[in-house]
Protein backbone atom coordinates (compact mmCIF):
# COMPACT_ATOMS: atom_id res chain seq x y z
CA UNK A 1 0.00 0.00 0.00
CA UNK A 2 1.49 3.29 -1.04
CA UNK A 3 2.02 5.72 2.09
CA UNK A 4 0.11 9.06 1.97
CA UNK A 5 2.34 12.44 2.63
CA UNK A 6 0.24 15.46 3.92
CA UNK A 7 1.64 18.48 1.51
CA UNK A 8 0.61 20.48 4.27
CA UNK A 9 3.02 19.01 6.02
CA UNK A 10 5.95 18.41 3.80
CA UNK A 11 5.04 22.65 3.07
CA UNK A 12 5.72 23.53 6.78
CA UNK A 13 8.97 21.31 7.68
CA UNK A 14 10.30 22.95 4.45
CA UNK A 15 9.77 26.09 5.82
CA UNK A 16 11.04 25.29 8.86
CA UNK A 17 14.05 23.64 8.18
CA UNK A 18 14.69 27.04 5.43
CA UNK A 19 14.24 29.01 8.62
CA UNK A 20 16.69 26.63 11.10
CA UNK A 21 19.20 26.95 7.79
CA UNK A 22 18.74 30.57 8.21
CA UNK A 23 19.62 31.21 11.46
CA UNK A 24 22.74 28.68 11.32
CA UNK A 25 23.52 30.49 8.59
CA UNK A 26 23.09 33.78 10.36
CA UNK A 27 24.91 32.33 14.37
CA UNK A 28 27.97 31.29 11.93
CA UNK A 29 28.32 34.56 10.30
CA UNK A 30 27.99 36.54 13.03
CA UNK A 31 30.68 34.40 14.95
CA UNK A 32 32.74 34.64 12.24
CA UNK A 33 32.56 38.44 11.40
CA UNK A 34 32.45 39.23 15.43
CA UNK A 35 35.96 37.37 15.65
CA UNK A 36 37.31 38.92 12.86
CA UNK A 37 36.96 42.72 13.74
CA UNK A 38 38.07 41.77 17.44
CA UNK A 39 40.94 40.52 16.61
CA UNK A 40 41.49 43.15 13.95
CA UNK A 41 41.50 45.42 17.37
CA UNK A 42 43.26 42.64 19.33
CA UNK A 43 46.01 43.07 16.26
CA UNK A 44 46.04 47.18 16.62
CA UNK A 45 46.28 47.09 20.43
CA UNK A 46 49.18 44.61 19.85
CA UNK A 47 51.25 46.87 17.24
CA UNK A 48 50.37 49.51 19.69
CA UNK A 49 51.84 47.69 22.44
CA UNK A 50 55.21 46.78 20.67
CA UNK A 51 56.11 49.78 19.13
CA UNK A 52 55.17 51.40 22.82
CA UNK A 53 58.42 48.78 23.98
CA UNK A 54 60.15 49.47 21.22
CA UNK A 55 60.02 52.88 22.35
CA UNK A 56 61.03 52.39 25.70
CA UNK A 57 64.88 50.64 24.70
CA UNK A 58 67.70 53.29 25.35
CA UNK A 59 71.18 52.67 24.27
CA UNK A 60 72.59 54.95 26.90
CA UNK A 61 76.29 55.28 25.74
CA UNK A 62 75.78 54.66 22.14
CA UNK A 63 77.60 51.19 22.15
CA UNK A 64 74.88 48.87 21.35
CA UNK A 65 74.50 48.14 25.43
CA UNK A 66 70.78 48.23 25.19
CA UNK A 67 68.59 48.98 28.12
CA UNK A 68 64.65 48.77 28.81
CA UNK A 69 63.13 50.51 31.89
CA UNK A 70 60.41 48.01 32.87
CA UNK A 71 58.90 50.48 35.10
CA UNK A 72 57.23 52.28 32.42
CA UNK A 73 55.67 49.11 30.35
CA UNK A 74 52.31 49.60 30.41
CA UNK A 75 49.93 47.63 32.87
CA UNK A 76 47.69 44.66 31.18
CA UNK A 77 44.12 45.15 31.11
CA UNK A 78 43.26 41.82 32.56
CA UNK A 79 45.09 41.72 35.22
CA UNK A 80 44.96 37.82 36.29
CA UNK A 81 45.98 37.04 33.27
CA UNK A 82 48.38 39.78 32.21
CA UNK A 83 50.25 40.32 28.88
CA UNK A 84 53.69 38.64 28.39
CA UNK A 85 56.59 39.82 25.94
CA UNK A 86 60.12 39.07 25.25
CA UNK A 87 62.42 41.63 23.57
CA UNK A 88 65.88 40.09 21.68
CA UNK A 89 68.93 42.37 20.40
CA UNK A 90 69.89 42.27 17.11
CA UNK A 91 71.70 39.45 17.90
CA UNK A 92 69.17 37.36 18.94
CA UNK A 93 69.81 37.47 22.75
CA UNK A 94 67.43 38.31 25.27
CA UNK A 95 67.46 41.68 26.59
CA UNK A 96 64.26 41.34 28.54
CA UNK A 97 61.15 39.37 29.15
CA UNK A 98 57.93 39.22 31.66
CA UNK A 99 57.36 37.30 33.83
CA UNK A 100 55.05 34.49 33.13
CA UNK A 101 57.03 33.68 29.80
CA UNK A 102 57.10 30.41 28.67
CA UNK A 103 60.37 29.31 28.13
CA UNK A 104 59.15 26.46 26.26
CA UNK A 105 57.43 28.76 23.29
CA UNK A 106 58.45 27.47 20.12
CA UNK A 107 61.38 29.86 18.20
CA UNK A 108 59.77 29.52 15.25
CA UNK A 109 56.73 30.93 15.72
CA UNK A 110 55.80 34.79 13.98
CA UNK A 111 58.84 33.25 11.53
CA UNK A 112 55.97 32.93 8.44
CA UNK A 113 53.54 35.27 9.89
CA UNK A 114 53.90 37.98 12.48
CA UNK A 115 50.75 37.52 13.99
CA UNK A 116 50.29 33.96 15.55
CA UNK A 117 48.07 32.21 18.66
CA UNK A 118 49.37 29.97 21.06
CA UNK A 119 48.31 28.60 24.85
CA UNK A 120 50.38 28.94 27.97
CA UNK A 121 48.55 27.44 31.30
CA UNK A 122 45.25 26.72 29.84
CA UNK A 123 44.96 30.69 28.57
CA UNK A 124 44.89 31.06 24.50
CA UNK A 125 47.03 33.82 23.61
CA UNK A 126 47.65 35.96 20.16
CA UNK A 127 51.01 37.57 20.04
CA UNK A 128 52.97 39.74 17.71
CA UNK A 129 56.92 39.14 16.58
CA UNK A 130 57.75 42.23 15.21
CA UNK A 131 61.73 43.69 14.38
CA UNK A 132 62.04 47.51 14.72
CA UNK A 133 64.94 50.34 15.07
CA UNK A 134 65.03 51.63 18.34
CA UNK A 135 64.61 55.49 18.44
CA UNK A 136 67.36 56.60 21.02
CA UNK A 137 69.67 58.99 19.15
CA UNK A 138 71.28 61.81 22.39
CA UNK A 139 74.84 62.04 20.45
CA UNK A 140 75.65 64.01 17.61
CA UNK A 141 77.07 62.99 14.07
CA UNK A 142 75.96 59.95 12.04
CA UNK A 143 74.03 56.98 14.04
CA UNK A 144 73.19 53.78 12.50
CA UNK A 145 70.45 52.46 15.55
CA UNK A 146 69.90 49.18 16.34
CA UNK A 147 67.12 47.07 16.12
CA UNK A 148 64.81 44.60 18.25
CA UNK A 149 62.53 42.29 18.13
CA UNK A 150 59.69 42.46 20.33
CA UNK A 151 57.20 39.49 20.67
CA UNK A 152 54.14 40.48 22.49
CA UNK A 153 51.23 38.72 23.48
CA UNK A 154 47.15 39.21 24.93
CA UNK A 155 45.16 36.98 26.33
CA UNK A 156 42.25 36.45 24.53
CA UNK A 157 39.77 35.27 26.86
CA UNK A 158 38.03 38.12 26.78
CA UNK A 159 37.86 38.35 23.19
CA UNK A 160 36.78 34.57 22.98
CA UNK A 161 34.08 35.12 25.87
CA UNK A 162 32.59 38.33 23.53
CA UNK A 163 32.31 35.90 20.38
CA UNK A 164 30.27 33.32 22.59
CA UNK A 165 27.98 36.13 23.87
CA UNK A 166 27.66 37.51 20.89
CA UNK A 167 26.57 33.54 19.34
CA UNK A 168 24.51 33.33 22.15
CA UNK A 169 22.59 36.50 21.51
CA UNK A 170 22.12 36.24 18.07
CA UNK A 171 21.34 32.09 18.37
CA UNK A 172 18.48 33.32 21.42
CA UNK A 173 16.72 36.17 18.85
CA UNK A 174 17.19 33.96 16.04
CA UNK A 175 15.11 31.00 17.84
CA UNK A 176 12.64 33.44 19.15
CA UNK A 177 12.17 35.13 15.46
CA UNK A 178 12.32 30.84 14.06
CA UNK A 179 9.11 30.12 16.76
CA UNK A 180 7.55 32.84 15.63
CA UNK A 181 7.96 32.53 12.01
CA UNK A 182 7.13 28.75 12.18
CA UNK A 183 3.60 29.50 13.68
CA UNK A 184 3.06 33.22 11.24
CA UNK A 185 4.40 30.04 8.31
CA UNK A 186 1.86 27.54 10.01
CA UNK A 187 -0.87 29.81 10.21
CA UNK A 188 -0.41 30.83 6.42
CA UNK A 189 0.09 27.15 4.73
CA UNK A 190 -2.99 26.12 6.37
CA UNK A 191 -4.57 29.07 5.33
CA UNK A 192 -2.77 28.49 1.48
CA UNK A 193 -4.30 24.75 1.35
CA UNK A 194 -7.76 25.89 2.67
CA UNK A 195 -9.22 26.25 -1.01
CA UNK A 196 -7.41 22.74 -2.19
CA UNK A 197 -9.58 21.44 0.75
CA UNK A 198 -12.40 23.16 -0.51
CA UNK A 199 -11.90 21.98 -3.88
CA UNK A 200 -11.37 18.79 -2.55
CA UNK A 201 -14.30 18.39 -0.92
CA UNK A 202 -16.77 19.49 -3.66
CA UNK A 203 -15.20 16.58 -6.11
CA UNK A 204 -16.26 13.92 -3.16
CA UNK A 205 -19.61 14.90 -3.98
CA UNK A 206 -19.16 13.95 -7.25
CA UNK A 207 -20.66 10.66 -8.42
CA UNK A 208 -23.01 9.50 -11.32
CA UNK A 209 -26.46 10.69 -9.13
CA UNK A 210 -24.53 13.92 -8.56
CA UNK A 211 -22.75 15.97 -11.47
CA UNK A 212 -23.06 19.08 -10.08
CA UNK A 213 -19.02 20.75 -9.73
CA UNK A 214 -18.58 24.26 -9.47
CA UNK A 215 -14.95 25.73 -8.68
CA UNK A 216 -15.09 27.14 -4.99
CA UNK A 217 -14.38 30.88 -5.15
CA UNK A 218 -11.17 30.36 -3.26
CA UNK A 219 -9.85 28.20 -6.36
CA UNK A 220 -10.97 30.82 -8.51
CA UNK A 221 -9.09 33.59 -6.74
CA UNK A 222 -5.97 31.37 -6.61
CA UNK A 223 -3.60 31.43 -9.54
CA UNK A 224 -2.04 28.32 -9.14
CA UNK A 225 -5.76 26.42 -8.78
CA UNK A 226 -7.92 28.01 -10.67
CA UNK A 227 -6.34 26.01 -14.08
CA UNK A 228 -7.14 23.20 -11.64
CA UNK A 229 -10.51 23.87 -10.75
CA UNK A 230 -11.29 24.92 -14.59
CA UNK A 231 -9.79 21.54 -16.05
CA UNK A 232 -12.07 19.56 -13.04
CA UNK A 233 -15.40 21.22 -14.33
CA UNK A 234 -14.40 20.91 -17.83
CA UNK A 235 -13.58 16.97 -17.20
CA UNK A 236 -16.12 16.65 -15.37
CA UNK A 237 -18.82 18.44 -17.85
CA UNK A 238 -17.37 16.03 -20.44
CA UNK A 239 -17.72 12.96 -18.15
CA UNK A 240 -21.73 14.09 -17.81
CA UNK A 241 -22.02 13.98 -21.78
CA UNK A 242 -20.37 11.04 -22.08
CA UNK A 243 -21.92 9.26 -19.39
CA UNK A 244 -25.44 10.64 -20.63
CA UNK A 245 -24.78 9.79 -24.20
CA UNK A 246 -23.40 6.15 -23.56
CA UNK A 247 -26.93 5.58 -21.50
CA UNK A 248 -28.84 7.47 -24.18
CA UNK A 249 -26.96 5.13 -26.87
CA UNK A 250 -27.79 1.74 -25.30
CA UNK A 251 -31.35 2.70 -24.74
CA UNK A 252 -31.76 3.81 -28.25
CA UNK A 253 -29.88 0.40 -28.93
CA UNK A 254 -31.58 -1.50 -27.15
CA UNK A 255 -34.55 0.02 -28.60
CA UNK A 256 -33.59 -0.27 -32.16
CA UNK A 257 -32.60 -3.79 -31.56
CA UNK A 258 -35.64 -4.37 -29.91
CA UNK A 259 -37.96 -3.99 -33.43
CA UNK A 260 -35.99 -5.82 -36.16
CA UNK A 261 -35.53 -8.81 -33.55
CA UNK A 262 -39.40 -8.63 -32.28
CA UNK A 263 -41.02 -8.31 -35.66
CA UNK A 264 -38.63 -11.76 -36.77
CA UNK A 265 -39.77 -13.53 -34.09
CA UNK A 266 -43.30 -12.66 -34.48
CA UNK A 267 -42.64 -13.76 -38.33
CA UNK A 268 -40.96 -17.04 -37.31
CA UNK A 269 -43.57 -17.70 -34.82
CA UNK A 270 -46.27 -16.79 -37.10
CA UNK A 271 -45.10 -19.73 -39.79
CA UNK A 272 -44.65 -22.27 -37.13
CA UNK A 273 -48.85 -21.88 -35.31
CA UNK A 274 -50.03 -23.95 -38.07
CA UNK A 275 -48.89 -25.55 -41.38
CA UNK A 276 -48.02 -23.01 -44.64
CA UNK A 277 -48.13 -23.53 -47.84
CA UNK A 278 -44.58 -23.30 -49.63
CA UNK A 279 -45.50 -19.64 -50.73
CA UNK A 280 -46.66 -18.38 -47.26
CA UNK A 281 -42.92 -20.08 -46.22
CA UNK A 282 -41.14 -18.15 -48.94
CA UNK A 283 -42.96 -14.77 -48.15
CA UNK A 284 -42.87 -15.28 -44.41
CA UNK A 285 -38.22 -16.47 -44.65
CA UNK A 286 -38.18 -13.52 -47.50
CA UNK A 287 -39.57 -10.85 -44.74
CA UNK A 288 -37.32 -12.31 -42.13
CA UNK A 289 -34.47 -12.00 -44.54
CA UNK A 290 -35.56 -8.26 -44.65
CA UNK A 291 -35.50 -7.83 -41.18
CA UNK A 292 -32.32 -9.49 -40.90
CA UNK A 293 -30.67 -7.31 -42.94
CA UNK A 294 -31.72 -4.31 -41.19
CA UNK A 295 -30.65 -5.64 -38.19
CA UNK A 296 -27.00 -6.61 -39.83
CA UNK A 297 -26.81 -3.16 -40.94
CA UNK A 298 -27.84 -1.28 -37.78
CA UNK A 299 -24.69 -3.29 -36.12
CA UNK A 300 -22.78 -2.08 -38.82
CA UNK A 301 -23.33 0.96 -37.92
CA UNK A 302 -23.24 0.99 -34.43
CA UNK A 303 -19.83 -0.58 -34.80
CA UNK A 304 -18.76 1.69 -37.48
CA UNK A 305 -19.61 4.73 -34.82
CA UNK A 306 -17.81 3.17 -32.15
CA UNK A 307 -14.58 2.98 -33.84
CA UNK A 308 -14.88 6.47 -35.01
CA UNK A 309 -15.77 7.36 -32.09
CA UNK A 310 -12.14 5.81 -30.60
CA UNK A 311 -10.03 7.15 -33.66
CA UNK A 312 -11.36 10.66 -32.74
CA UNK A 313 -10.09 10.21 -29.16
CA UNK A 314 -6.74 9.12 -30.18
CA UNK A 315 -7.32 5.51 -29.29
CA UNK A 316 -6.38 3.92 -31.92
CA UNK A 317 -3.06 4.55 -34.55
CA UNK A 318 -3.39 3.85 -38.12
CA UNK A 319 -0.53 4.62 -41.10
CA UNK A 320 -2.57 6.52 -43.38
CA UNK A 321 -1.71 7.37 -47.46
CA UNK A 322 -2.55 10.74 -49.16
CA UNK A 323 -5.75 10.69 -50.83
CA UNK A 324 -7.72 13.31 -53.07
CA UNK A 325 -10.83 14.66 -51.82
CA UNK A 326 -11.98 15.14 -55.14
CA UNK A 327 -11.76 11.39 -56.24
CA UNK A 328 -13.55 10.05 -52.89
CA UNK A 329 -16.64 13.02 -53.73
CA UNK A 330 -16.53 11.79 -56.86
CA UNK A 331 -16.67 8.08 -56.42
CA UNK A 332 -19.54 8.85 -53.52
CA UNK A 333 -21.61 10.80 -56.14
CA UNK A 334 -21.04 7.69 -58.52
CA UNK A 335 -22.43 5.31 -55.69
CA UNK A 336 -25.62 7.37 -55.28
CA UNK A 337 -26.10 8.26 -59.07
CA UNK A 338 -29.02 5.71 -59.48
CA UNK A 339 -30.81 7.04 -56.35
CA UNK A 340 -30.58 10.46 -57.49
CA UNK A 341 -31.44 9.71 -61.11
CA UNK A 342 -34.41 7.80 -60.47
CA UNK A 343 -35.51 11.53 -58.25
CA UNK A 344 -34.34 13.48 -61.31
CA UNK A 345 -31.93 15.20 -59.60
CA UNK A 346 -29.00 17.13 -60.50
CA UNK A 347 -26.06 16.88 -58.79
CA UNK A 348 -23.25 18.60 -59.61
CA UNK A 349 -19.15 18.93 -57.93
CA UNK A 350 -16.75 21.58 -58.42
CA UNK A 351 -13.36 20.59 -57.24
CA UNK A 352 -10.09 21.47 -56.30
CA UNK A 353 -8.34 18.03 -57.53
CA UNK A 354 -5.19 19.01 -56.05
CA UNK A 355 -5.98 18.88 -52.45
CA UNK A 356 -5.29 15.46 -50.72
CA UNK A 357 -5.30 14.13 -47.13
CA UNK A 358 -3.94 11.32 -45.38
CA UNK A 359 -6.68 9.52 -44.60
CA UNK A 360 -8.59 6.53 -45.02
CA UNK A 361 -10.96 7.00 -48.12
CA UNK A 362 -13.42 4.01 -47.12
CA UNK A 363 -13.94 6.84 -43.98
CA UNK A 364 -13.81 9.99 -46.63
CA UNK A 365 -16.40 8.21 -48.67
CA UNK A 366 -18.79 7.20 -45.56
CA UNK A 367 -19.06 10.63 -44.76
CA UNK A 368 -19.63 11.85 -47.99
CA UNK A 369 -22.45 9.68 -48.86
CA UNK A 370 -24.04 9.57 -45.40
CA UNK A 371 -24.00 13.65 -46.45
CA UNK A 372 -25.14 12.89 -50.53
CA UNK A 373 -27.70 10.90 -49.12
CA UNK A 374 -29.50 12.71 -46.70
CA UNK A 375 -29.04 16.02 -49.28
CA UNK A 376 -31.49 13.80 -51.98
CA UNK A 377 -33.23 12.72 -50.36
CA UNK A 378 -34.97 15.48 -48.65
CA UNK A 379 -34.41 17.15 -52.07
CA UNK A 380 -37.42 17.60 -54.45
CA UNK A 381 -37.69 16.13 -57.66
CA UNK A 382 -35.70 18.20 -60.30
CA UNK A 383 -34.24 19.71 -58.35
CA UNK A 384 -29.82 20.44 -58.03
CA UNK A 385 -27.36 19.25 -55.12
CA UNK A 386 -24.14 21.36 -55.49
CA UNK A 387 -20.79 19.95 -54.23
CA UNK A 388 -17.85 22.06 -53.91
CA UNK A 389 -14.10 21.20 -52.58
CA UNK A 390 -12.13 24.03 -51.93
CA UNK A 391 -8.87 25.42 -49.89
CA UNK A 392 -9.44 27.60 -47.40
CA UNK A 393 -6.10 29.17 -47.53
CA UNK A 394 -2.86 26.80 -47.13
CA UNK A 395 -4.50 24.68 -44.37
CA UNK A 396 -7.87 23.87 -44.56
CA UNK A 397 -10.10 22.00 -47.08
CA UNK A 398 -13.62 23.00 -46.58
CA UNK A 399 -16.10 20.55 -48.57
CA UNK A 400 -19.91 21.45 -49.02
CA UNK A 401 -23.45 19.97 -50.07
CA UNK A 402 -26.00 22.12 -50.47
CA UNK A 403 -29.12 20.65 -50.93
CA UNK A 404 -32.61 23.29 -52.45
CA UNK A 405 -35.15 21.26 -50.17
CA UNK A 406 -37.45 21.55 -47.28
CA UNK A 407 -34.45 22.64 -44.97
CA UNK A 408 -34.16 21.31 -41.20
CA UNK A 409 -36.48 22.94 -38.63
CA UNK A 410 -34.70 25.29 -35.85
CA UNK A 411 -35.39 23.12 -33.03
CA UNK A 412 -34.21 19.72 -34.77
CA UNK A 413 -30.70 21.65 -36.37
CA UNK A 414 -28.95 21.59 -32.88
CA UNK A 415 -29.87 17.51 -32.08
CA UNK A 416 -29.26 16.19 -35.84
CA UNK A 417 -25.54 14.65 -35.20
CA UNK A 418 -26.91 13.05 -32.52
CA UNK A 419 -27.24 9.26 -32.14
CA UNK A 420 -30.34 7.71 -33.35
CA UNK A 421 -31.72 11.28 -34.09
CA UNK A 422 -34.90 11.66 -36.77
CA UNK A 423 -35.66 14.86 -37.90
CA UNK A 424 -38.75 12.71 -39.49
CA UNK A 425 -40.48 10.61 -37.65
CA UNK A 426 -42.99 9.25 -40.74
CA UNK A 427 -39.98 7.33 -42.32
CA UNK A 428 -41.07 3.62 -43.10
CA UNK A 429 -39.25 1.00 -41.85
CA UNK A 430 -38.06 0.32 -45.69
CA UNK A 431 -36.72 4.04 -46.14
CA UNK A 432 -35.62 5.42 -42.84
CA UNK A 433 -32.69 5.21 -41.67
CA UNK A 434 -31.42 4.61 -37.82
CA UNK A 435 -30.54 8.04 -36.98
CA UNK A 436 -26.81 7.22 -36.93
CA UNK A 437 -25.62 8.69 -40.58
CA UNK A 438 -24.78 11.72 -39.74
CA UNK A 439 -23.47 10.80 -36.01
CA UNK A 440 -21.12 8.32 -37.78
CA UNK A 441 -19.99 11.51 -40.12
CA UNK A 442 -19.31 13.91 -37.57
CA UNK A 443 -16.96 11.52 -35.85
CA UNK A 444 -15.03 10.42 -38.65
CA UNK A 445 -14.69 14.02 -39.61
CA UNK A 446 -13.40 14.82 -35.71
CA UNK A 447 -11.01 11.67 -36.16
CA UNK A 448 -9.08 13.67 -39.00
CA UNK A 449 -9.38 16.96 -36.51
CA UNK A 450 -11.67 18.61 -38.56
CA UNK A 451 -15.86 20.13 -37.67
CA UNK A 452 -19.05 19.16 -39.49
CA UNK A 453 -21.12 21.86 -39.10
CA UNK A 454 -24.89 22.28 -40.79
CA UNK A 455 -26.69 25.70 -41.56
CA UNK A 456 -30.03 25.47 -42.57
CA UNK A 457 -33.48 27.35 -43.45
CA UNK A 458 -37.15 26.07 -43.47
CA UNK A 459 -37.97 25.93 -47.17
CA UNK A 460 -34.37 26.80 -48.90
CA UNK A 461 -32.50 23.66 -48.16
CA UNK A 462 -29.63 22.67 -46.24
CA UNK A 463 -26.25 23.26 -46.66
CA UNK A 464 -23.70 20.79 -44.63
CA UNK A 465 -20.11 22.04 -44.55
CA UNK A 466 -16.93 20.01 -43.55
CA UNK A 467 -13.56 21.46 -42.61
CA UNK A 468 -10.52 19.26 -42.65
CA UNK A 469 -6.91 20.59 -41.38
CA UNK A 470 -4.55 19.89 -43.86
CA UNK A 471 -1.07 21.43 -42.10
CA UNK A 472 -0.56 18.07 -40.31
CA UNK A 473 -1.73 15.78 -42.88
CA UNK A 474 -2.14 17.12 -46.19
CA UNK A 475 0.19 17.73 -48.84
Amino acid sequence: MVKRRSITNRLIATVVIAQLLLVVGMVVTSVVYTQRRLKSALDTSLQGRVLSLVALVRDPDDAGNLRLDETLVPKSIDAKHPDIYQVETQGGAVLTRSAGWPPDLDPALGQKHPHFEFTHAGVPYRALRLSAPILDNDGEGPYSPPSVTVTYAIPMLDTRYQVRQTATDIAIVSLVMLLATSVLSLWAVKRGMSPLRELTAKAERVSIQNWDFESPAGVNSTQELYPLGQAMETMLSGLQRSFSQQRDFLANAAHELKTPVAVLKSTIQSLLQKPRSAEEYKLGLEQSSEDLDRLEMLLHSMLRLARAEQWSTGGLRRELEPVSLAITCQESLDRLSALSEARNLVVTLTADRSIYLRADPEDLGLVWTNLLENAIRYSPEGGVIEVTVKRNGSHDAVIAVQDRGCGIPADDLPHIFERFHRGDDSRARKTGGFGLGLAISKALVGAYGGTLTATSLEGEGTKMTVHLPLSANGR
